[in-house]
């Protein structure tokens, strides 16, 4: 199937709703086109691409729901799947968190999280990016690994309730590794955003490269705690922890860093220093996101944080109503304000310190204080009396973003930075931050 309007979509959702005899019947529509250039050692690898779409059909009898699942569009093959989904309900336990199906929403106007000219992305185009990215690897006697994938989709939802919902996207993302011929430095960089007229493939490969010479030779110094300047990609790791153990239930039930004694949780408690302030926004020029959450509530622009006080938590519809609050959805994307201090303002400011460009394998330790671990990766460099002095072997972390928000010195520009592991788009600023805890050293390049 290909990429649907929202009449197409529309037509198509009624017709599934027309064989329903459940209590209550909702259908989910959506897909993608997305197309790849992947390339490693220099050269193109693998050239494809992807077209799928999914129709999600859930019936509910009572507290009894059934869910099923196909990518036929015919008559036959759609009246199939609600009976299907209609047969599971029946024979599925009553479920006490079961809501009712939402009624009509009040939708704002559709954010901007289409582009045409990102739509319109084709493999000349792609040939010619990586081309230039494998330009400046070859001038500079480097080692490349890379990919570049452009997306356009869609996604729909309508229930016998008077409740539709539409939006459609586009992604471009880019991502790159650069290691030297003798594979003792490496750089990375990577960018994701809606519309292609902001991805600026030479540079990111520039900076990628830049840190591979950069990180040849690395020296072991001792583990400790540290003044980091963290770069976005590194922060945004941490930083989205915060934002995805903000639920509600968790904190009420004592499972969060935002829980607090007496089943008690900590919102409206400041937990940070004043400079933090994050929140979303699908409405932002800079990071778009879908105007409804995948219930189907609206999403709003909602300030999470703000100078440092827990301002909201997000519900799940059924714990929204046992608590009797505004039920606040989960934010696709999320946006920390940050100030006017460059990367080499911040280098230059700092006596003694580390400069870390990437972090990654987060794992959690203490979901309670929210302490993780990891490791740097793809050029970590030591600062002395205001300059680099030399890369530095990549270290073992033990950290939490809250005690690292409350050790916040300076704040750079935010940035538009996306994570591959998670594939969560963020703008974040570049952040320098005192006493942050190196536990060991690791021989990974």
């Amino acid at each position: 199937m290909p990429i649907v309007t929202q009449n197409e979509a529309q037509a198509l959702l009624k017709k599934v709703l027309a064989f329903s005899k459940a209590d209550e019947c909702e259908v989910i529509l959506f897909g993608q086109d997305s197309a790849n250039l992947r390339y490693a050692r220099n050269a193109v690898s693998t050239s494809g691409g992807n077209s799928n779409s999914t129709l999600v059909v859930a019936s509910a009898f009572g507290k009894k729901l059934g869910i099923a699942t196909i990518n036929e569009y015919d008559e036959v093959s759609l009246e199939k799947v609600v009976r299907r989904s209609e047969e599971l309900a029946r024979l599925a336990p009553e479920n006490p968190e079961h809501m009712p199906a939402l009624g009509p929403q009040q939708y704002q106007p559709s954010p901007a999280t289409y582009n045409a000219d990102t739509a319109a992305i084709d493999p000349r185009f792609r040939a010619d990016e990586v081309a230039k990215s494998l330009r400046i690897t070859k001038e500079n006697k480097l080692v490349a690994a890379g990919y570049l994938e452009n997306t356009t989709g869609f996604s729909s939802m309508m229930n016998n309730k008077g409740l539709f919902a539409y939006n459609n996207y586009t992604d471009v993302n880019f991502s790159v590794t650069l290691r030297t011929e003798d594979g003792t430095g490496s750089g990375y960089a990577s960018k994701g955003f809606n519309d292609v007229n902001g991805l600026n493939i030479s540079a990111a490969t520039s900076v990628a490269a830049k840190k591979a010479l950069a990180s040849k030779g690395a020296k072991a110094i001792e583990p400790g705690k540290y003044t980091v300047i963290l770069e976005p990609l590194a922060g945004l790791v941490l930083l989205e922890n915060i934002i995805n153990s903000m639920d509600a239930r968790s904190a009420d039930e004592g499972r969060s860093f935002l829980s607090a004694p007496g089943g008690k949780t900590k919102l409206g408690e400041k937990l940070m220093d004043d400079r933090v302030t994050i929140y979303s926004d699908p409405w932002s020029k800079e990071l778009p996101s879908s105007h409804y959450a995948r219930d189907g509530r609206p999403q709003e622009k909602t300030t999470w944080v703000d100078k440092g006080v827990i301002k909201n938590i997000h519900y799940s519809r059924y714990w929204a109503q046992k608590k009797n609050v505004h039920a606040i959805p989960e934010p696709d994307r999320f946006i920390m304000e940050g100030g006017n201090t460059s990367l080499e303002d911040m280098i230059q400011s700092t006596e003694k310190g580390i400069l870390v460009t990437r972090l990654w394998y987060i794992r959690p330790v203490d979901p309670q204080t929210l302490l993780f671990t990891g490791l740097t990766r793809d050029g970590t460099f030591y600062i002395e009396n205001g300059e680099i002095k030399f890369p530095v072997k990549n270290f073992r972390f033990n950290e939490s973003p809250v005690i690292m928000l409350n050790n916040l010195e300076t704040l750079g520009k935010p940035e538009r930075t996306v994570s591959v592991e998670s594939g969560i788009n963020a703008l974040i600023p570049p952040m320098k931050i005192r006493d942050f805890t190196f536990t060991s050293l690791s021989d990974a390049i």
